[in-house]
């Protein structure tokens, strides 16, 4: 897969893919991000942690660029939104959190795409865009992700990726208000072919 990096006027990475670039979530994403996960809300709540009352105000949405930001400034996590490059219409996002450096070299995915835009590709191909930016950008050794049991598209996706599971933690997450089983997925760097993308 043809992966660019192009550094933006802010001086974060913008990953530019086949059909998306990735970048670092901007103020001015705020109306859209808030729109795109209003109407995706049910769709998106049986798989993510409990969402506040204020989930999508823009002052709930500010707190959450400034902690992308003080993670991204100390190398503890990196979070992207995801556009389609024909229209630069906003997807999904994809966050590499937990970043551990030391004798561990890794770091945990989350995703999230929007109703409309699931089950097209667009989110393997944005794993696969983050899997790059985290071995050859960040040197790391091991991403990880892990899945609720019944995600079958999102194991679709890891294992297009090349992830491979490893194991279930139970109630190792509480996602929708419950502690709740989950698979673990890892890919480390030497596994990881960029000149192959997911088919």
């Amino acid at each position: 897969m043809a992966l660019t990096f192009f550094p933006s006027a802010r001086s974060d990475p913008t990953l530019v893919l086949p059909r998306l670039h990735l970048r670092q979530p901007h103020r001015g994403d705020w109306q859209e991000w808030a729109e795109l996960r209003a109407l995706s809300r049910d769709f998106l709540v049986p798989w993510e942690p409990t969402w506040s009352e204020d989930a999508l105000t823009r002052a709930a949405y500010r707190r959450r660029l400034a902690r992308y930001a003080e993670d991204w400034s100390r190398d503890q996590g990196y979070s992207f939104f995801l556009f389609r490059r024909d229209d630069d219409v906003l997807l999904g996002g994809i966050t590499l959190s937990n970043v551990r450096r030391g004798v561990s070299q890794s770091c945990s995915f989350g995703y999230w795409v929007g109703r409309s835009f699931a089950r097209q590709g667009f989110m393997t191909e944005a794993v696969y865009g983050a899997c790059c930016f985290a071995f050859d950008r960040l040197r790391l050794h091991r991403v990880e992700a892990a899945t609720l049991p019944h995600n079958v598209a999102s194991q679709g996706v890891l294992r297009k990726c090349g992830f491979r599971e490893e194991g279930v933690a139970r109630r190792y997450l509480k996602i929708n208000g419950q502690w709740q089983d989950h698979r673990l997925f890892a890919l480390l760097r030497d596994e990881f072919d960029p000149a192959l993308p997911p088919a």
